[in-house]
C-alpha cells in the first residue's frame, strides 16, 4: 500500500512518445501527434496552422443564402395586384363612398343627391372619407386576391393535366370502384372562390373599419378612434363582425367575376387568333365581368352591409336571411337592388381599371424585366 501511494502521488514522468518531439524530425513528430489526438483535438496542429495563416488572414463573413422569394412569380403577381389595387382605389374613392352610403340607407336614395349631401356636409374631402383605411384595405386585399387566384389556377390546371395523362383518383367501396374524374371542375372557378375566401379572411377587419369611418364619421372621426372604440365595444371579435355573411356574399361574386373574365378573355383571344388582350380590351372585359358578377350577387351584398352597420342604427338583423326578409318587408323586392346603380358605377370601372393596371404591372415585373428585384 505504501509503494502504491507513493507512485500515485509522485510527479508524472514523460512518455516515450512525448520524448520523440525532441529527438525525431519535425515531420515525424507532427505525424506522431496526429496519431495521438486528445480529447480537445490536435492543439499543436491548430496552433501551427494559425501561425502559418496569420500573415495571410482575411475577414470574410457571409450570410447563408436566402430564398429568392422576391424573384418568384408569386411575389411579382402579389406586388402587381397591390399596385393595381392602390391605383384603382385612388381614382374611384368618391364612387365607393356614395355606393356605401346608398347601400346601407344613409341619406339620399339617388346618386346625384348623395353626392350633393356629402359635399354639403363634409366638403369635397368627404368624398374621400375613409380613403386612408380604404387604401390600407385594398392593397393587401387585391394583392392576396389576385396572387391567390393565379396560384390556385395554375395548381388546379397542373393537377388536372397530370391526372389526364396518368389516371384519375379512384374510390373503392367494397367490391365497387368509382372513378373520380375532375375535368368537369373549372380551375378558374375554384381559383376565384379561393381568392375571395383568402382575401376576406385576412382583410375583413379593415372592411369593418372602412365602413364605420364612411357611415358614421361623427362617431369615428379618425382611424385611431375607430380602432379604439370598436375594440372597447366588442374586443377583437368586433373586427370580425359579419364575417359569415361576408363570406357567403363574397363566394358567388368572386367565383363569377374571375370565371367570367378569364373565360371571356380566352374566348376572345381564340376568336381573334391573338395571344393577349390590349389595354382597352382588358378595360372592357373587366368592366363587363364586374357588372355581371355584381348584378348576380348584389342582394347578398345589401344583406351583408345591413348586418355590418346595423348595430350603428340599433336594428341589427340576427342573420343574413333575416336581413333579406327585413329589406323585402320594408322596401319590397326592389329594395334588394337599392344602390345597384351606384354599385355598378363603382364596380364596372373598378374591375376594368384593376385588370388593366394588373396586366400592365405583370408585363413590367414578369415579362419585360427578367430580374426586377
Amino acid at each position: 500500500m505504501s509503494s502504491s501511494n507513493t507512485n500515485s502521488h509522485s510527479k508524472p514522468q514523460p512518455q516515450a512518445s512525448n520524448m520523440a518531439l525532441q529527438t525525431h524530425s519535425p515531420s515525424h513528430s507532427h505525424n506522431n501527434i496526429n496519431n495521438n489526438k486528445g480529447v480537445f483535438g490536435d492543439v499543436y496542429t491548430i496552433i501551427k496552422d494559425m501561425h502559418a495563416d496569420h500573415h495571410n488572414a482575411t475577414f470574410d463573413f457571409r450570410l447563408p443564402p436566402l430564398p429568392n422569394f422576391l424573384g418568384s412569380r408569386e411575389a411579382r403577381e402579389f406586388f402587381s395586384g397591390a399596385l393595381a389595387g392602390a391605383m384603382t382605389k385612388a381614382i374611384l374613392a368618391p364612387l365607393e363612398t356614395i355606393r356605401t352610403r346608398m347601400v346601407v340607407g344613409v341619406g339620399s336614395r339617388n346618386i346625384a343627391g348623395s353626392f350633393v349631401e356629402v359635399v354639403e356636409q363634409q366638403g369635397w374631402q368627404g368624398l374621400w372619407a375613409g380613403n386612408m383605411i380604404n387604401m390600407l384595405r385594398i392593397v393587401p386585399t387585391q394583392a392576396i386576391e389576385l396572387a391567390t387566384f393565379e396560384c390556385v389556377k395554375r395548381a388546379m390546371t397542373s393537377v388536372q393535366s397530370k391526372w389526364e395523362n396518368t389516371d384519375y383518383p379512384k374510390l373503392q367501396i367494397g367490391c365497387i370502384n368509382f372513378n373520380l374524374p375532375l375535368h368537369w371542375i373549372s380551375p378558374v372557378a375554384v381559383a376565384g372562390a379561393a381568392a375571395g375566401i383568402a382575401s376576406t379572411v385576412v382583410c375583413h377587419p379593415l372592411e369593418v373599419l372602412k365602413d364605420r369611418l364612411t357611415v358614421s364619421p361623427e362617431i369615428y372621426p379618425t382611424l385611431g378612434v375607430a380602432i379604439r372604440n370598436i375594440y372597447k365595444d366588442g374586443g377583437v371579435g368586433a373586427f370580425y363582425a359579419g364575417i359569415s355573411p361576408t363570406l357567403v356574399g363574397m363566394l358567388p361574386y368572386s367565383t363569377c367575376y374571375y370565371f367570367l373574365y378569364d373565360t371571356m378573355k380566352d374566348s376572345y383571344c381564340r376568336s381573334k387568333k391573338k395571344k393577349s388582350l390590349n389595354r382597352p380590351e382588358m378595360l372592357l372585359l373587366g368592366a363587363l365581368a364586374g357588372f355581371t358578377a355584381s348584378t348576380i350577387s348584389f342582394p347578398l351584398e345589401v344583406a351583408r352591409k345591413r348586418l355590418m352597420v346595423g348595430a350603428l342604427q340599433g336594428k341589427c338583423p340576427p342573420n343574413m336571411g333575416a336581413a333579406l326578409r327585413e329589406v323585402i318587408r320594408e322596401e319590397g323586392l326592389k329594395g334588394l337592388y337599392r344602390g345597384w346603380g351606384a354599385s355598378c358605377l363603382k364596380v364596372m370601372p373598378s374591375s376594368g381599371i384593376t385588370w388593366m393596371f394588373y396586366e400592365a404591372w405583370k408585363d413590367i415585373l414578369l415579362v419585360q424585366n427578367g430580374n426586377p428585384f
